[in-house]
């Protein structure tokens, strides 16, 4: 079959960006920074002031979009809960690190940035949701390696019952935040920041947030009553049948949202009366979007952008050569590692899959470019067999998502034409080149990163993993 031009140019350009290398950064004799990373659940992209949304009130974070690198075209590579988070710990791909569903257990001999920053003489701390043990949702984690490098800890697995939120300390005794979670927790964080502010020793803190994952409606009142579910604004694709009721959610979703941005703005000031402020990364991010009704469905693990698109914000000082940005590369999870470890000056580990964006979000060139990977190794949960769930891999560049299950070509997408992807383009005439382009980009890919797709199960019993009947890997609380 014949390729025009056009379809030559860009498999070519395309081609190049799908080599991914990692740049080591050199360890330097300098004063290192403190680390914020602030990680919410199922935030997705679009719900956001400074992305367009005319509904939801998110002020402090769109203010840290403006005066930071605003990653607006990052992805979730596989978005679902556990293996962001194992991706963002190792900076490997889920099929290398193993952790491709919830709820399993992330090697406890894994190289993660909690180790490593640890190692870098960094005061490593985590607050919130941990959600890579995998010995059940409320299991105590006791010190060691399976807390991955984190010395302060105040932690539980996965709860999303966010008035009435236990967790662990380090005692098997368990501990209650008080009130709603993210607030204490942000609490929290702030009396760890104003302790270590004068240490000689920088900090690496992770606080991470349940909301606003579902359930939708447990924001405390203050803001719930921000949002009349009459007066939001939903995406065309969601279902005429479902209208009623993704309204409803949205307003619990983006009274989350809300709760969740006040909470940014006071951490936010916290640095500042510390004096801190000009020598904190923060990074701002979610491990994966929500559908809300999009398609008809909620949550995750699909590949349209209501779920693999996120918010991806870092606030750089100009003191360390940050500057206001809206990069436009397709920064992936398994980047994020990497881009940290860079912008700290500390050695990026050789078992790093994902980019180094570090010298990119300052105003450097490019190291990757405008393709990146999205997948789905097992389908399960909200997304299982029984409701059309199914294995993918595929590819998103700066115009279209492709992608691919076990019997072939899958979906297709203009993004610029069709931004809500309501038409797969997949079997339409016209497209027969653009489709086996992509094709080939994509099998390039399979083989450089030696995956060679096969069904979830098989992945599953790979890593001895027992599921239950709907593909899920059975937790307990």
């Amino acid at each position: 079959m014949k390729i025009n031009i056009f379809i030559i140019i860009s498999v070519i350009f395309l081609t190049g960006a799908c080599k991914q290398t990692v740049n080591k950064a050199d360890e330097k004799e300098v004063s290192k920074p403190n680390v914020l990373i602030i990680l919410s659940d199922q935030w997705r992209a679009s719900a956001f002031g400074y992305s367009g949304n005319p509904d939801v009130k998110t002020p402090h974070i769109d203010k840290l979009a403006t005066e930071g690198a605003n990653c607006y075209r990052a992805i979730s590579g596989m978005p679902v809960c556990s293996p962001f988070r194992a991706t963002l710990m190792t900076g490997q791909r889920p099929l290398s690190h193993g952790v491709f569903m919830n709820d399993v257990q992330l090697d406890t001999n894994a190289i993660t940035i909690g180790k490593v920053m640890s190692k870098a003489g960094y005061q490593t701390a985590n607050i919130g949701k941990w959600h890579i043990d995998g010995r059940g949702r409320s299991s105590f984690i006791p010190p060691g390696n399976r807390r991955q490098g984190f010395q302060y800890w105040k932690t539980m697995e996965c709860t999303h019952n966010y008035n009435h939120s236990q967790y662990y300390s380090n005692s098997p005794d368990t501990l209650l935040w008080d009130g709603y979670d993210a607030f204490a927790q942000e609490q929290d964080a702030e009396q760890f920041i104003m302790k270590h502010a004068v240490d000689k020793d920088p900090f690496f803190l992770l606080i991470s947030w349940g909301p606003p994952h579902a359930p939708y409606h447990t924001a405390p009142e203050k803001y719930r009553d921000m949002y009349d579910p009459e007066k939001l604004t939903l995406r065309p694709n969601v279902p005429d049948n479902i209208k009623k009721q993704v309204r409803i959610d949205l307003a619990g979703y983006y009274a989350h949202c809300s709760a969740l941005d006040s909470m940014v703005g006071k951490l936010r000031q916290t640095l500042k009366t510390s004096g801190i402020e000009n020598k904190t990364i923060i990074l701002f991010v979610s491990d994966h979007g929500d559908l809300l009704g999009s398609h008809g469905y909620y949550k995750k693990q699909q590949a349209y952008d209501e779920s693999i698109r996120i918010p991806m914000l870092y606030y750089i000082p100009a003191s360390l050569g940050g500057k206001a940005l809206k990069p436009e590369a397709l920064i992936n999870t398994d980047d994020i590692m990497p881009t940290l470890l860079g912008l700290c000056n500390v050695n990026i580990p050789g078992t790093v899959e994902g980019i180094d964006y570090s010298n990119y979000l300052k105003g450097g060139e490019n190291p990757g470019d405008t393709i990146t990977w999205i997948s789905c190794v097992q389908p399960f949960g909200q997304w299982g067999r029984k409701m059309g769930g199914k294995e993918y891999r595929g590819l998103r560049s700066t115009r279209y998502t492709y992608t691919r299950d076990l019997a072939g070509p899958w979906q297709l997408f203009d993004n610029d034409k069709d931004p809500y992807q309501m038409h797969n383009l997949i079997g339409k005439p016209g497209y027969e080149s653009l489709i086996k382009a992509f094709d080939s980009l994509l099998e390039q890919e399979l083989i450089e990163t030696k995956d060679q797709f096969l069904s979830g199960l098989e992945y599953a019993k790979k890593w001895n993993y027992e599921l239950d009947e709907t593909g899920t890997v059975p937790y307990s609380h």
